[in-house]
């Protein structure tokens, strides 16, 4: 999106919400968010009625952005400071909102980017899902900080401008610890996070792992590949990592799969994508 289309929309709020309709209805066609019905009709509250399922609804229910209680245009203004990377703190002071406020959209952002990652149903869905606080399209905002069940370990793949956070299957802190001691896997960390040395078809293992991580201190080794290369996705999410405030080891995973939507559309604007994320449907497992 130009500049100048996004400041001739956040001008007013009925512009700012005829570019929101534009990306919730692609094409211009309602259609009902309960059961996919195209056939729907207005009501004289502006509401909307689906003529097969009877569900009564408007233009934002049942998506991201309907999360909050944002008006559109403090939407749009949001989401080009989240673009620009402010920390929630700023962007609250630029807005003129309580932080509270902020933070929930800004996780609300966050869970909108995961939920169209490659492998969004098995984080959303699954025992990570449950830990991030998201209940079958509910996202609890809490800020509890450490992981009632395991602690999560995601493999880094990385190409040639491109990488992926892949969630190893089965795989548990314990189970690094045990090829750090005994197989010599090269481990340090960032703060609470802890990364290791090439792992199978893995760039490396990582995981976030709260305080326990410190106990780990004893096994720790400073040279593992990350940190050999001048570039790549790990220079740049770990100097982003150290401007985030306290990362806590519950939305860990919220955080890396921002970093790798952010790296993985580094040189474009990412606020229409962002925009899209934000009017799509959210998901429930079916």
């Amino acid at each position: 999106m130009h500049p100048r289309e996004y400041e001739r929309h956040v001008r007013c709020e009925a512009s700012a919400r005829r570019l929101l309709l534009s990306y919730v209805w692609k094409g211009g066609k309602r259609f009902c968010p309960r059961c996919r019905g195209g056939k729907v009709y207005e009501l004289s509250d502006d509401r909307l009625r689906c003529a097969a399922c009877r569900y009564t609804f408007h233009d934002f229910s049942g998506r991201f952005l309907n999360v909050g209680g944002l008006s559109p245009r403090d939407w749009l203004r949001l989401v080009r400071l989240f673009e620009l990377e402010l920390t929630v703190s700023r962007m609250a002071d630029q807005l003129g909102l309580a932080y509270n406020t902020v933070y929930r959209a800004v996780t609300v952002i966050r869970f909108s980017i995961l939920a169209n990652a490659l492998d969004a149903s098995q984080l959303l869905f699954g025992e990570v899902g449950r830990e991030l606080g998201y209940d079958n399209g509910r996202m609890v905002m809490s800020r509890s900080g450490e992981p009632g069940g395991h602690v999560p370990v995601f493999g880094i793949i990385e190409k040639p401008g491109w990488t992926f956070l892949d969630l190893v299957p089965d795989m548990r802190v314990e189970h690094v610890v045990h090829f750090n001691m005994n197989f010599s896997l090269k481990v340090t960390r960032l703060g609470k996070i802890v990364y290791t040395d090439r792992f199978q078809h893995y760039d490396a293992l990582m995981f976030c792992g709260g305080d326990d991580a410190w106990r780990y201190a004893d096994i720790l080794d400073r040279t593992p590949y990350l940190d050999t290369l001048p570039d790549g996705f790990w220079n740049f999410a770990r100097t982003r990592l150290r401007r985030f405030s306290g990362v806590s080891a519950r939305r860990f995973p919220l955080y890396l799969k921002e970093l790798e939507f952010r790296y993985n559309h580094r040189n474009e604007s990412i606020l229409p994508i962002l925009l899209t994320f934000l009017c799509s449907l959210v998901p429930k497992y079916e």
